[in-house]
């Protein structure tokens, strides 16, 4: 195997999940586990910015961009209720900035980055699939289904996600039910972010993004399952 960038990235993603999920369910260190929790998320961060083609100036400007929108919603949420509903967030995460951890920010851009990533490949295929037939899209037809659909997966990221993190005391929702109202607010906060993705003049080929996405994906569904 060639022990390219993405390869490596790839191993380490599978590594720390497979390992992380192992510990969850199965070591009498589950604790440890999800205290670290917060390094799993770190790396594969450092990980999708290394493995990025192109790290230009757009690239970075959006990573923060959606760092900064995810820390700005987020602190509203928890401090007013406007916004997703009525939660806290425990210690498990870190540092904590208004009620919400740094690490959520980070979240967010890994999410919205990813899920965007992965619906621009699904769109390039599809539109090439229909050139070929002779059919052409018109762009805003293309950019109003590139936001819709990368939103959507963007939401049902965090679906599989909610159940795993009140059981692990990431965070804790009133009454212990997670309110339609989040998912709303995931929806639309992650498709004007989505817009900018697709406005910017990031690469938008990273692989890795589009296995990390997949495999963190699978690491909630398997903790869903036994948990």
């Amino acid at each position: 195997m060639k022990f390219s960038k993405q390869n490596i990235a790839l191993f380490m993603a599978i590594l720390f999940h497979v390992c992380g999920a192992v510990g969850i369910i199965f070591s009498p260190y589950k604790n440890w586990f999800i205290q670290n929790t917060t390094l799993n998320l770190l790396i594969m961060v450092v990980m999708l910015i290394y493995t990025q083609p192109q790290k230009n100036s757009a690239f970075y400007i959006f990573a923060v961009a959606a760092f900064a929108t995810g820390m700005l919603t987020e602190m509203i949420g928890i401090n007013t209720g406007y916004l997703f509903g009525n939660y806290q967030y425990s210690n498990v995460m870190g540092y904590k900035l208004l009620g919400v951890p740094l690490l959520i920010g980070v979240q967010w851009f890994v999410t919205v980055f990813c899920c965007g990533i992965a619906i621009h490949k699904l769109h390039v295929w599809t539109e090439a699939k229909y050139a070929a037939k002779g059919m052409i899209l018109s762009k805003k037809i293309q950019a109003i289904s590139f936001v819709v659909d990368a939103a959507l997966l963007t939401t049902l990221f965090d679906f599989i996600m909610e159940p795993v993190a009140m059981e692990l005391n990431f965070w804790q929702w009133q009454n212990n039910v997670v309110p339609f109202f989040n998912y709303a607010c995931w929806f639309l906060i992650s498709a004007i972010l989505l817009i900018l993705f697709r406005l910017m003049p990031i690469k938008k080929h990273n692989h890795f993004a589009i296995h990390l996405l997949i495999i963190q994906t699978l690491f909630f569904l398997v903790l869903r399952s036994y948990l």
